[in-house]
């Protein structure tokens, strides 16, 4: 641990209702990183933290001296660096490329999945717009319900219509919900996480959609219970996973990178995610702020342009590039992953940031743009990158 003292203790900053705050909150627990846990409100955030990050996002990491971090993927790397021991990466390079692969999956291919569940049935929307409300953005001599019909009608425009779903794709975005399920179960009846004996980074990609979206919100938490038992007892395991006593429990033997029953989790992100991650960043290169995806036969439009997601292809694509591994490069290819990767070569993300992260830029931010923030939050096509890491 050279070097952290200067930075500990941390304090993370979170929001209950948060995607990707439960996948920090878990590394940071098992990892048992010194931090305390603040959960912040809209205004907190638009007023206090988005000056110091650029974003009105969660989480987001305080260092000691000061100095806000942020990205949930980023920071892990970034944590590992500091806090070597109990490792999330495996030591054998093709594995760690497979494990990275599948993180960036799971941290971003199940968002609208996760986001879609959340807000399309009146049951699971009515009760986290009332969350949303109370617990995170109230506002003085304003009527409660008004502020949850408001939250309600955001939310909905946000992640479902602005995020491509549709009458003619919804059955498409519950089927990737249920593949998903069934394919983790088979994983986990037969090893505890998705490497082996311990917590992966992939684990961790996982967690967060599966925890405060599928495990907690009553629609997909019902179809888990119903359909994956197994998963279901993955997501409390991970939540009370402590490397102090799991140890140097063992990664599962993998020759070519690639444990068993992992296939089917590249097969599926080949066809979901990799050819979105392609079509986005032909956009951005192209300087279009739209585009439509298609995905397993059927059109998600209009999706945003974003530049972090640009560029997180790259990095995928240059992690590969270090790889000599024919084994892990026929699983790729058999799978369809290798041909999305390397179509069209590496396209320029235009995203310099990318290479700052997870450090945050200090931002100046006017009244109008505090009021903005407070009200709408930070779109997610900005250039600070996606909104809620």
């Amino acid at each position: 641990m050279t070097g952290t003292a200067a930075y500990e203790p941390y304090t993370l900053y979170v929001f209950d209702l948060s995607y990707f705050s439960g996948k920090m909150q878990a590394y940071l627990r098992y990892k048992e990183i010194p931090h305390r846990t603040v959960d912040v409100s809209w205004r907190e955030l638009a007023s206090r933290i988005a000056p110091k990050t650029g974003l009105v996002e969660v989480p987001v990491v305080e260092r000691a001296d000061g100095v806000f971090l942020r990205d949930s993927t980023a920071m892990i790397e970034w944590f590992e660096q500091r806090y070597p021991h109990a490792p999330v990466l495996p030591e054998d390079p093709a594995a760690r490329f497979v494990c990275r692969l599948l993180e960036d999956y799971a941290d971003e291919g199940l968002w609208r999945p996760a986001l879609y569940y959340r807000w399309a049935f009146d049951k699971d929307a009515l009760l986290n717009a009332r969350r949303f409300t109370e617990d995170f953005l109230s506002y003085p001599l304003t009527p409660k319900f008004v502020m949850r019909r408001m939250a309600l009608r955001r939310q909905r425009q946000t992640y479902m219509q602005h995020d491509g779903v549709t009458a003619e794709n919804r059955a498409d975005v519950e089927r990737h919900y249920h593949d998903e399920l069934r394919d983790l179960e088979a994983i986990f009846r037969e090893r505890p996480f998705l490497f082996g004996a311990r917590p992966s980074f992939a684990d961790f990609g996982y967690f967060a959609s599966m925890f405060r979206h599928f495990s907690i919100d009553p629609t997909p938490a019902r179809i888990m219970r119903d359909e994956a038992p197994a998963v279901y007892e993955w997501v409390a395991r991970m939540w009370n996973a402590r490397a102090s006593k799991i140890g140097d429990a063992a990664w599962t033997p993998a020759p070519d990178g690639v444990p068993p029953g992992i296939e089917p989790l590249l097969a599926r992100a080949a066809r979901r995610y990799l050819p979105v991650l392609h079509a986005n960043a032909r956009a951005v290169a192209d300087g279009q702020t739209r585009f439509d995806a298609t995905i397993d036969g059927k059109t998600y439009p209009k999706l945003a342009a974003v530049r972090f997601q640009a560029w997180r292809r790259s990095v995928l694509q240059n992690a590969l590039a270090e790889v000599s591994s024919p084994g892990l490069r026929e699983v790729l290819a058999r799978t369809g992953c290798l041909e999305m990767l390397e179509k069209d070569g590496v396209i320029d993300a235009k995203y310099p940031a990318g290479t700052l992260l997870p450090l945050s830029q200090p931002r100046s931010i006017g009244l109008a743009d505090r009021i903005r923030m407070q009200l709408f939050g930070t779109p997610h096509h900005e250039e600070a990158g996606t909104a809620g890491h």
